[in-house]
């Protein structure tokens, strides 16, 4: 087969080494050519350089292009893949620092919450110019597999507003999986059958069969409980398993910030959370993982490009979706997993026009979702919470209605639960102003927000969160590598 993949935000580089590698372990794809973009030359020339080296390592015919014009990659491209982080980890230092402020602590801050709404204000305007790149110069049928976050803002914007194929793409589901296996003593990954049905980051396990045999709360909550990572490491997702009868596919410090009872009060966060990791709930814990591993990346590339040169292994293909998709779509190879699609039906107790995160199965003939699924009545309405949230964002974004996008933010359960509407009220205004290199649809805005701002007689603070890490250093980071490897 020989079709064309391009991927926008190729500058990811670790990111875009896996997808790469997983599309190669199909033997049809041999033939195809990668044509990678990104806004950074300098990125684009490392990730280049990595993968023409496992071509050139395992003997095949793929072609791999790099250019920073996007028209130029999408030209003729069957399948897009989004991996973009817009305005990089200077606005989305902004998203964590500034919303501090005003006492709202997240651990993530990038799908919903104070900072996931203007991540996605941010990440809107360019999935429209990537649209309307898709529809004039892309294949006539082209699909557009979204990894970017925030997953569902942006997916929805796609659809609604982008007029392209879109289909969201996470790995929260299989992550969940993976545990639940793991605490249920499975062998493998086929002995668990599940159905895990929501929206993106808050997706429900409402049905767990262990070789044939149904999971009840009861099994799960003692498995867990007697773990001796996970029961530290998900106190508050084992919380949420008592109280709601299911566990969430979120990692334990992202779903603190989507249910504002675990993380309102600074004195009740760290009973909750756990510090071995960053995804565990830590003040900015991602933020901090990201700009360690941007910096660890840049100074140990020649380890990365060594080892590039090694022989794919088809064994290790991993569980992100794109590739199995791809599979399915060219060779009629059936793939079942978990897409973010417009509802249309499929979820029974949300609405039709949201975004939801739900099993489809693919083949020649595309996604094909199982519909007439309910939700858990409280699962359900903590989606609605989320999807609420996520619409009015969507048209703030398209609109370029600041108010709209106030109330937004306002509607947000932990923004809601620590803040006053005056206090989100200029938290925005800051926000909008602070970062609007990025928000091109609120340039008529600014002027009125910084003379707001100059007025503005609400107290703020300076407050590092209820459970912050500096960012380490190179030589720690080579310390810490070290000292794992010598305890095995």
């Amino acid at each position: 087969m020989s079709f064309k993949i391009a991927i926008i935000g190729a500058g990811s580089v670790g990111f875009t080494k896996k997808l790469f590698t997983d599309i190669l372990c199909v033997p049809e794809f041999k033939d195809i050519e990668f044509a990678l973009t990104d806004l950074s030359e300098h990125n684009l020339q490392m990730i280049k350089a990595i993968l023409d080296r496992i071509v050139e390592a395992n003997g095949l015919p793929t072609r791999v292009t790099a250019t920073t014009d996007r028209r130029k990659a999408l030209e003729g491209a069957r399948y897009i893949i989004s991996c973009v982080r817009v305005g990089g980890l200077e606005a989305y230092a902004d998203d964590i620092r500034i919303p501090l402020k005003y006492g709202i602590d997240q651990c993530v801050g990038d799908t919903i919450c104070a900072g996931g709404i203007l991540y996605g204000q941010r990440n809107i305007p360019v999935i429209l110019d990537f649209c309307k790149d898709i529809r004039e110069v892309a294949d006539t049928n082209a699909k557009f597999l979204n990894y970017a976050n925030p997953m569902a803002m942006n997916t929805w914007a796609a659809i609604e507003y982008g007029k392209v194929d879109t289909v969201g793409l996470c790995h929260g589901v299989q992550h969940g999986a993976e545990q639940i296996g793991e605490v249920l003593g499975a062998k493998s990954p086929r002995e668990l059958d599940y159905v895990c049905s929501g929206i993106n980051h808050q997706t429900w396990f409402i049905d767990l069969r262990l070789n044939g045999r149904k999971i009840g709360k009861d099994e799960l909550v003692a498995a867990f409980e007697a773990h001796p990572v996970y029961s530290q490491q998900e106190k508050l997702r084992i919380d949420v398993l008592k109280r709601f009868g299911v566990y969430s596919t979120e990692s334990n410090g992202h779903l603190s910030e989507y249910l504002p009872w675990y993380r309102k009060r600074p004195d009740e966060i760290m009973r909750w959370i756990d510090m071995s990791d960053w995804i565990h709930g830590e003040t900015g814990g991602y933020l901090r993982y990201s700009t360690e591993t941007r910096n660890w990346f840049e100074t140990e590339y020649p380890q990365f490009l060594e080892a590039a040169s090694k022989p794919i292994d088809v064994a290790k293909r991993s569980n992100e979706h794109a590739s199995h998709i791809l599979e399915a779509l060219e060779t009629n190879r059936v793939y079942r997993g978990h897409f973010n699609v417009k509802n249309n039906g499929v979820i029974a107790n949300l609405p039709q026009d949201a975004i939801i995160e739900s099993p489809g199965f693919v083949d020649r003939f595309g996604i094909n979702m199982a519909a007439g699924i309910t939700l858990p009545e409280a699962c359900a309405a903590t989606c609605m919470s989320s999807i609420n949230v996520q619409r009015m964002s969507v048209h703030a974004a398209i609109s370029g209605d600041i108010d709209l996008l106030k109330l937004a933010v306002l509607h947000d359960p932990l923004v809601g639960a620590v803040s006053t509407p005056e206090e989100v009220w200029q938290m925005v205004d800051e926000m909008v102003v602070a970062q609007a290199a990025w928000l091109p649809q609120y340039a008529h805005a600014v002027p009125a927000a910084k003379e707001r701002l100059s007025k503005s007689v609400v107290k703020t603070r300076e407050w590092a969160g209820a459970a912050r890490r500096n960012v380490r250093s190179i030589d720690e980071l080579r310390a810490e590598k070290a000292a794992l490897k010598q305890t095995g």
